[in-house]
Formats: C-alpha cells, structure tokens, sequence
C-alpha cells in the first residue's frame, strides 16, 4: 500500500505570493514599453494584493541574466514601517534592493553572447528560490497560507535550463503549488506554458502594456478558493516540446534514454548521461 504526500491545511484567504520579476537589461533595452512604467503597475498590483487582505504575503525575487536575489519579503521586520517619508515601505525598500541587484548582475554579465540575441534570463533560479521560500513556510506551523508562485516574464527561454525548469515545475506540482505565467514578450514561453499547466496555474500574455496593472488584478489577485468561482483565462494551446542534452536546442523530434530518459537531437551508441 503507497501512501501519498500528507495533506496540507490551508487558510482559504489568506495568501502568499511569490513573484519573480524579469530584470534582464537586454530585454528591457530593446522592448517597447520602459522597465520603469511596467515597474509602476507591478509594485501597484502588489501592494493591492496586500491591501486585499492583512494577513496576505507578498515575496519577489528579481531575475537577472547570471543570477537571482529577494528583493522584497513583506513579513520582514523592516518592511512593516516607511524608510522614507514621501513612500511606501513596499516602494522604496523593493526599489532599493532591486537597484543593487541590477548594478550586481551586470558586474557578472559576460559579453559572450551572439550578436542580434538576447541571453534569456535565470527563470529556473528564480523558481527554485521560490520553492524553496514556500517550502520554509509549509514547516512554520500547522496553517499555511496558500501559496502560489507568478512569473513576470518577457525575455525569450533558455534551452539550457530545460532540465532544471522541469525539475522545478514537478517539485511544484508535488507540493500543490500553482504557478502563474504573465509573459509580456513578443512570442510565447514554451516553458512557463508547461509550468502553469501542469501546476494548475494561469497563463497569460496581455494584448496591450499599458493595461498591464488591470490584467494582473483581474486575473491573477484572485486567491485560490475564488478561482473555483470565476471563469478565467485558459490557454487555448500548449508548446511541449523538449530540449536536447546534447546541444540544449528546441527540438520536435529526438532520441530518448530508455535508462534515464535523457533526450538527445541525434543517435548516440551510448548515453552521455548515464553511460548505459
């Protein structure tokens, strides 16, 4: 007899929210809409979030090119009182931490990159920190708020991260996490398609920037138990194509391990991950 994962008590209005928002320079440079305006209705929707309910959490994690980092936590102590007078202690801590996080990944920014390409941004850091923050929440104590994870993404996938992705997308399901996808780029996100589908989550990509902030409340500040109740996006097809281990390019067609099911773009004799 197996036994399943052990179940998990919920407050059903109480939430927490863990944001990862998309810093990637090369984006932001070349897209239409500033950072500093998609900023301004994001930190918008996040404080309409806290403002829904007391007991509501609010995490962002920045993503960088070459690393990721929390910027904002509004259980901390600090952020419970204003540093400055003329703002919220949301606005001027975020935008403080998320200032030394940008001039710190950039010093780690190499310029290796192809010309005409911009290198995609670390989405599989940025989820596993978010895991990682959740799971800390589900030892607190016997009450969990419900936790959901939302992607603040535009910059393009990265092939090379495909495995670490997965693995985070199924340790999220596992945990009964749902994650949220709100992609701003010019095409979709194969990956965060797959992750909020198997999750549970929403995906989402808005027609027009400069409605960002009534799209983000209208369809992702609703909590869990009101999901139930309303009738919101779906995504009308998913891209469930794989990378390749060898070349970490998107394929359609490949080669797969019988052993360990790594996937390969060409015929090996023998496995480059397990050696069988």
């Amino acid at each position: 007899m197996t036994t399943s994962a052990p179940s998990k008590n919920y407050a059903d209005d109480v939430s927490l929210l863990v944001v990862t928002l998309d810093t990637n320079p090369f984006f932001w440079s070349s897209f239409p809409f500033h950072f500093s305006e998609f900023l301004s209705q994001v930190l918008a929707f996040l404080n309409s979030i806290l403002l829904l309910g007391q007991l509501n959490q609010v995490v962002v994690i920045a993503t960088g090119c070459n690393s990721c980092s929390y910027v904002y936590d509004s259980a901390s102590d600090k952020n419970h009182a204003s540093t400055n007078g003329t703002m919220p202690a949301i606005y001027s801590n975020l935008l403080h931490n998320l200032d030394e996080f940008v001039a710190k990944d950039q010093q780690l920014t190499t310029p290796h990159h192809k010309p005409g390409t911009i290198p995609s941004s670390l989405l599989s850091g940025a989820l596993s920190m978010a895991l990682c923050y959740i799971q800390r929440a589900f030892r607190s104590g016997p009450m969990h708020p419900q936790p959901r994870i939302l992607c603040l993404q535009g910059s393009t996938d990265g092939p090379e991260q495909y495995v670490a992705i997965m693995n985070a997308i199924f340790s999220a399901q596992r945990s009964v996490v749902p994650v949220d996808s709100c992609f701003i780029g010019s095409n979709n996100s194969a990956f965060l398609q797959q992750a909020s589908y198997i999750t549970g989550g929403i995906y989402y990509r808005p027609p027009q920037m400069e409605g960002l902030f009534q799209y983000l409340s209208t369809v992702f500040a609703t909590d869990l138990h009101s999901r139930e109740f309303l009738r919101l996006p779906k995504s009308l097809g998913v891209d469930f194509r794989a990378s390749c281990f060898c070349h970490k390019q998107t394929i359609d067609m490949g080669y797969v391990c019988s052993v360990c099911l790594s996937i390969f773009c060409e015929h090996h004799d023998k496995c480059s991950t397990c050696r069988l």
